[in-house]
């Protein structure tokens, strides 16, 4: 089965352009090697998937005939992911998290003069 298609039946990717587009980025491997999305994938390969800034290592156990139901992924995968990389995520969230959610707009006048306090350095001078 193509590389593209197996990422799509194992639901990695929500549609098979998606999962073409990666392979064509180079943000999949198989077995170390960079994979183009006609690439055929084979059991006991071990992929290697870049997502969402997380570096994915899966383990082929069995090629499906088709797209597969949530619940009977783990038959035919094994995800063999460091937990380091899922914690790097948590931290990059917390990273991003700011005071204004997405999409308020500019900051008004008392955030603007909030956030000069704070980045003052005769803030830090005073302690």
């Amino acid at each position: 089965m193509r590389i593209d298609k197996y990422l799509w039946c194992v639901r990695y990717y929500k549609t098979r352009s998606m999962a073409t587009t990666a392979c064509k980025k180079g943000q999949v491997k198989i077995n170390n090697t960079a994979a183009k999305p006609s690439r055929e994938v084979f059991p006991q390969d071990i992929v290697e998937l870049r997502k969402n800034q997380i570096n994915y290592k899966l383990k082929v156990n069995d090629i499906p005939e088709s797209r597969v139901g949530a619940k009977l992924v783990a038959i035919y995968i094994t995800d063999n992911t460091p937990k380091e990389q899922f914690e790097a995520q948590e931290l990059l969230k917390y990273a991003k998290d700011y005071y204004r959610k997405k999409g308020v707009g500019r900051p008004t006048k008392k955030d603007r003069r909030d956030i000069d306090e704070f980045t003052d350095d005769t803030f830090f001078d005073e302690l």
